[in-house]
């Protein structure tokens, strides 16, 4: 298997755990839990920005002291917006599941911003359509640049049966303002019907970076550079998760040179 695709252990608790060391980068990590009613998740987050995007389901949140209350409304990610809420470094913060819940954890290193915590409303959230034709794609940008945070971009993204996504391929992996920022990424996949499944390559101009992947759902790829273009089968459509993170918060990416003309007409 890819190095660069993370399964699922398993189909409750924290299924999976990504953390800036196994995952060999600095930046992001992203941790999901699948839990039953009455349970309970809770953590601090130490010296790192934390969002929490309620993917499925509905709990009881706390934050930084304070009880948020009930978040969560959808029962599938292919249906509306999420909830989330951001947390700044030095927060202890705890979910307990009112319903069958599915919990991303998005965390990227903290700055001192000096942020408060804050729920992230589906009435708060920006969507997009991009893309044309058989590229076509519909986002949803839960914490983009244009929104308060240290370091983190969090986007979900539902991409229609067939179609092409993060296409044509770009990269965002120089630290090189104001053409192209240095991000590292990660996708959370679901598919719908969930036995479908969808590809998604990972490579380098000079390809010593160069993997394709059968993705399925609930798989994890991590992009630490390099383009990253995805595509589902006929049938199924794709949902991701996106964290990105690296040391400007500003998505600046760089198309692949030989595939520009497809954005041309």
């Amino acid at each position: 298997m890819s190095r660069l695709k993370v399964k699922p252990n398993g189909s409750h608790g924290r299924v999976t755990h990504v953390t800036p060391e196994s995952a060999g980068w600095t930046y992001v990590g992203f941790d999901l839990h699948r839990l039953k009613p009455g349970e309970t998740v809770s953590a601090q987050t130490g010296d790192r920005e934390t969002c929490l995007v309620f993917v499925t389901g509905k709990g009881k949140a706390t934050a930084g002291g304070e009880n948020l209350g009930e978040l969560g409304q959808r029962m599938s990610p292919f249906e509306g917006k999420p909830w989330s809420v951001y947390l700044p470094e030095g927060s202890a913060w705890s979910v307990t599941a009112t319903t069958d819940l599915e919990l991303a954890v998005c965390t990227a290193p903290g700055l001192g911003g000096g942020l408060p915590v804050r729920v992230i409303r589906p009435d708060d959230l920006g969507q997009e359509v991009r893309g044309k034709g058989s590229n076509t794609r519909h986002v949803t940008n839960i914490l983009p640049e244009t929104e308060p945070a240290d370091s983190l971009l969090v986007v979900e993204v539902i991409t229609p049966a067939g179609n092409t996504s993060s296409y044509p391929p770009h990269k965002h992996d120089q630290d090189d303002l104001p053409r192209e920022t240095y991000l590292e990424e990660t996708y959370y996949h679901r598919l719908n019907p969930p036995q479908g499944f969808g590809f998604q390559r990972v490579y380098t101009d000079d390809r010593s970076l160069d993997e394709a992947m059968a993705i399925e759902d609930g798989d994890v790829v991590l992009v630490p550079k390099g383009y990253h273009p995805c595509a589902t089968c006929h049938g199924y459509d794709l949902y991701y998760l996106n964290v990105m993170a690296g040391p400007k918060r500003s998505w600046k990416f760089h198309n692949a040179a030989e595939h520009e003309w497809l954005l041309k007409g």
